[in-house]
């Protein structure tokens, strides 16, 4: 089957054969790909060289599809079954420590087994071990189109991000949102705010193509490459907005282009009302030293964020999208052939794209 993979070369991707997974445990299944997505977490591999040759990164983490195959211990899934695949699954054994995000349990990366990480999910077929706690049945009927899957496909990583960034700010109906960064996470970030009742939602970036996405839905661009994006918010909202949420991590950029992993953090504590809150749902990590937490403390701003586990948040949002009440396949701004994803990596890095959906 064809896949998504990087060979060691920064900026470039190889669509490469490799075999379709079998069933390997008893509680596996095999789930065929109708489609996944490239994310922005993805162009973080792209961006530096990844894996070699020998040892390709397959990229994609997010994907739906329908079970083709079950394992033997499978009791809750068929043959047929339309699913969501998650971007981190269940580990299969009880623990009396939180769920968080581990490694071992996330799709892309080199192949090699379970002690690794699991293949991508931009290509035909995946396996998927302890499926039936990891898996997330999608209704279907008669009347399910391509674009209702697309809209349920997001919920397996950038939906539920960008609903639980939201939640992290400590969001309540009627509060002013400020939204950093207007790429898929971002979008569907103020898209949330706005679909919970917020007053105002300010959508922060400096990608006019974004910005008029977000304007779109209803909120309010904010070009910080015009002028300071936190004069002018506070133009409009003079004592700060009751949320922000950070949707770009260690990869943001200053007004002149040069990568600067704490500006947007910086920012969000400058924005943010006395009492109210952030989330931070953008990737960072250890190197990130300092975001200003004096000023937060300060001002009794609480700080919450980290990587979503879809599985925990998805009950949440999938009700809305079967009632009809919420269509976030609107960010997508291509639908493409899996051998045309090479092309379509350099465009979404160069910012040409709001969303870019693999169609297998």
């Amino acid at each position: 089957m064809r896949a998504v993979a990087q060979l060691g070369q920064a900026l470039n991707v190889s669509i490469i054969d490799i075999p379709i997974p079998t069933i390997q445990n008893a509680t596996d299944v095999i789930v065929r790909i109708n489609a996944s997505a490239i994310c922005g977490s993805d162009l973080h591999n792209y961006h530096i060289p990844s894996r070699s040759p020998d040892q390709p990164y397959l990229y994609g983490h997010e994907a739906i599809g329908y079970v083709t195959e079950v394992g033997d211990a499978v009791q809750f899934l068929s043959v047929g079954d339309y699913v969501i695949i998650p971007d981190n699954i269940d580990n299969g054994h009880y623990t009396l420590e939180p769920d968080t995000y581990s490694v071992p349990l996330g799709f892309g990366g080199v192949q090699s087994g379970e002690a690794g990480p699991l293949g991508g999910l931009q290509t035909e077929y995946a396996r998927v071990p302890f499926a039936d706690n990891s898996l997330i049945p999608v209704p279907v009927n008669e009347t399910t189109t391509f674009e209702t899957l697309l809209d349920n496909l997001f919920l397996s990583d950038i939906y539920s991000t960008a609903w639980s960034g939201v939640s992290f700010s400590g969001f309540t109906a009627g509060d002013t949102v400020a939204v950093f960064g207007a790429g898929p996470v971002g979008l569907l970030a103020a898209y949330s705010a706005i679909l919970r009742g917020a007053s105002r939602v300010y959508s922060v970036d400096y990608v006019q193509d974004r910005l008029d996405l977000a304007a779109s839905i209803g909120a309010i661009p904010i070009n910080y490459r015009e002028s300071d994006a936190v004069s002018q918010i506070l133009a409009r909202e003079p004592g700060g907005v009751r949320r922000s949420v950070e949707a770009v991590g260690f990869e943001a950029e200053s007004v002149n282009g040069t990568v600067d992993s704490s500006i947007t953090l910086h920012a969000m504590v400058n924005v943010t009302a006395r009492g109210g809150g952030m989330g931070v749902v953008g990737l960072f990590n250890s190197t990130l030293t300092d975001f200003g937490f004096g000023a937060a403390y300060e001002k009794s701003i609480s700080v919450y964020g980290g990587i979503v586990l879809p599985l925990q948040i998805v009950s949440e949002l999938l009700p809305l999208i079967a009632s009809g009440q919420a269509h976030p396949n609107f960010i997508i701004s291509s639908v493409i052939d899996i051998e045309e994803a090479p092309e379509y990596y350099a465009r979404f890095s160069r910012r040409e794209e709001s969303m870019v959906v693999i169609r297998l």
